[in-house]
């Protein structure tokens, strides 16, 4: 007799439980594989990879598909937040449509909104390089601002992991405003935001440990061994989410991973790996049992009034020592290698994700306050430990009791029920605490879900940030698109309803109710910037014997002025002021042959800067859409000849009309040949 999808669904039920499906057949299979001690080595290492097998079939979709659609001319329910790894940017995005509204430039240069340097404005290329000098970035964990435990709209924080540094994004006009170098650390890979009362404070984890302070005093010129780690450390950071200053460090023993607050603003936590200051593979992945250090942030505040602390180097933020034996921070024990942590919306637990081992660890957060009262063991603050399957790595919830939790190597998405996590983990035998395993395509890192960063969830929509694509879009070469699915949770299953290609190389993603981004502007008022021209004030100044200041307006489908003349050698500053008062209505400006390229907004000012430093006519234009005119919005930068200055020189091969060619491809066979 031919089973009907209801019998299907009720088989698979009890398969889950049982651990029998095809899945769990590869997560039983795992589990020995890490008895065996092949996990950390070659045998392990090609399973974590991402190498699994693809997963087969997909569900009827169709009802779900048909809610998820956003019809022209109607807006998103939600906004999302995505980070994009070394791309250095934040994108926005409309979910559930899942289209893309805005990437928006942090740590990285960005030709086409004329952000950074060398091409770009002059105050964001300032920014970045007060900011260390860096103009590439790996962005991880986006963070909207709070206040009582919700999505306040204000701010959005990103960390960028390469470098160590916090930036913030003013979400009225959804640009980059501050970025922060932390002093002392090398790299920063967990971060996240005091959820109450409000964000005071932003938090990052310092994941690669380094000795301290990093200047060369204490490297051991020995071979790879335990030796030259044995005086690296990591630090916690806090940074004032208003002055953007960093306040205070905490030394903790492990390298951080990712990290979260809870709901009453008592404590910050991160994950750690690598107990034994491994060097390699093999001797980070070595200790069965790490830790959440959870930071008392009251007891640091006092610490720091009472002045117990130190400073390191040249840096005047204080450090605290919250390693072991620290009445600051307590270390909960939690299963191999954790990776993500986050706290549920009652805000009762920290959920922590075992990475190496197949379980998460529930984390009760009234006996955390009893640990470092020292009423109880920090093992006693857990909760549950739940097998979920193969390399849990991020949990996420509705806000309807439930979690939901991304396993890498079984592909799949995770739903379980927490409180029945909790009675199984103290006995009860009759809960089935494992709600549905829905195969995902594939690899799943971070997963986000609506409102779930909050303590207002909605429970509606989910997104599997997959790490690989494999067979699921057209092929465009060996760098593959990575893929986002969204996901259907409203119901009591989870439904697959689309697949999305991104771009290189989205870590996280933070999805609120679009009505909580509640500041946006969509003109600059003129009155904002100091150097705003207005009409009737422009004009060409020099300053100095090789210096000029040339104030530029644009009104489309005018430039004026439409020339100015300067000399060889002269460095020249462009103040644009886009006086369109109209919105949407956006100008750019390109200085040919000078490397130079800026978006100005309506209402906007910016700055440019650079060197005349070759004599002739050269044109600048507005490089964005503007007008039926659009194309004679031009205007001439006239570069006289000074005898005897040294003109930037033209390139050989621009003087002969030859290209320049990929050297790496000229030995490739010719396209449409064999």
């Amino acid at each position: 007799m031919e089973k009907n999808e209801d019998d299907l669904t009720k088989e698979e039920d009890s398969q889950i439980q049982k651990g029998t499906t095809r899945r769990g057949f590869l997560s039983t299979m795992a589990k020995i594989a890490a008895g065996a001690g092949l996990i950390g080595s070659g045998a392990g290492i090609e399973a974590l990879s991402g190498c699994a097998k693809a997963p087969t079939g997909t569900a009827t979709v169709s009802a779900a598909v048909a809610k998820a659609i956003v019809p022209p001319g109607k807006w998103d329910k939600y906004m999302g937040f995505w980070s994009a790894g070394p791309s250095g940017e934040v994108r926005v995005k409309g979910i559930p449509s899942m289209k893309t509204l805005l990437r928006i430039p942090v740590f990285n240069n960005d030709t086409g909104r004329g952000y950074g340097g060398p091409s770009g404005d002059d105050q964001s290329a300032k920014m970045l390089e007060d900011a260390g000098g860096y103009i590439e970035g790996d962005t991880h964990h986006p963070h909207i601002s709070y206040a009582n435990g919700d999505f306040d709209g204000r701010y959005c924080f990103i960390n960028d992991k390469s470098a160590g540094r916090i930036a913030r994004i003013r979400l009225d006009y959804f640009q980059t405003d501050a970025i922060t170098a932390l002093p002392n650390v090398s790299a920063v890979h967990g971060l996240c935001v005091q959820r109450y009362p409000k964000t005071g404070y932003v938090f990052a984890a310092s994941e690669f440990e380094v000795p301290m302070p990093n200047d060369g005093r204490d490297i051991v010129p020995t071979g790879n061994n335990a030796a030259q780690t044995k005086n690296y450390w990591t630090l916690l950071s806090a940074v004032d989410g208003e002055t953007m200053a960093v306040k205070w460090q905490v030394m903790v023993d492990g390298n951080q991973d990712n990290m979260t607050t809870d709901y009453k603003g008592l404590y910050v936590a991160a994950t750690c790996y690598n107990a034994d200051k491994g060097w390699d593979v093999s001797t980070m992945t070595k200790p069965p049992v790490m830790w959440a250090v959870f930071v008392n942030i009251q007891r640091v505040e006092a610490a720091i009034k009472a002045g117990k602390y130190k400073t390191i180097g040249k840096s005047s933020v204080p450090v605290l020592d919250g390693r072991h034996g620290s009445d600051l921070t307590a270390y909960i024990p939690v299963e191999k290698d954790p990776h993500g942590i986050s706290p549920t919306p009652d805000g009762k637990y920290f959920v922590a994700n075992g990475k190496l081992a197949p379980k998460v660890t529930v984390i009760d957060l009234e006996k955390v306050g009893q640990v470092f009262e020292k009423k109880l063991k920090p093992k006693d603050a857990v909760a549950a430990i739940l097998t979920v399957g193969v390399g849990p790595l991020h949990t996420v919830y509705d806000g309807r009791g439930n979690a939901y939790t991304t396993l890498f190597v079984d592909s799949q998405m995770v739903k379980w029920n927490i409180e029945d996590a909790i009675k199984a983990y103290n006995g009860d035998k009759k809960v089935k605490p494992i709600v549905q395993k829905l195969d995902v395509q594939y690899q799943p890192g971070h997963n986000a879900a609506t409102q779930s960063d909050t303590n207002h969830p909605t429970g509606e929509w989910l997104v599997s940030l997959n790490k690989f694509s494999k067979d699921r879009f057209l092929p465009v070469g060996p760098r593959f698109p990575e893929n986002d699915q969204l996901i259907d949770i409203s119901g009591h299953k989870m439904v697959l309803v689309s697949d999305n290609p991104v771009y290189i190389e989205p870590h996280q993603a933070t999805i609120a109710l679009a009505d909580r981004i509640k500041y946006v502007k969509k003109t600059y008022d003129p009155k904002y910037f100091a150097n705003h021209i207005a009409a009737g004030t422009e004009g060409v100044k020099r300053i100095g014997p090789h210096r000029v200041i040339v104030r530029l307006t644009g009104v489309a489908p005018i430039l004026t002025p439409v020339y100015f003349h300067v000399k060889e050698g002269d460095l020249v500053t462009v103040i644009y002021s886009n006086n369109d008062t109209v919105e949407n209505l956006a100008h750019g400006f390109n200085m040919t042959m000078h490397g130079k390229n800026v978006n100005i907004d309506p209402g906007e000012t910016k700055e440019v800067t650079f060197t005349a430093d070759r004599a002739g006519v050269y044109w600048y234009y507005c490089t964005i859409f503007c007008h039926a005119l659009h194309l004679e919005m031009r205007g001439r930068m006239i570069v006289e000849k000074v005898p005897g200055y040294r003109s930037r020189p033209i390139k050989p091969n621009r003087l002969s009309g030859k290209p320049s060619l990929h050297e790496r491809f000229k030995d490739f066979p010719e396209v449409g040949k064999a």
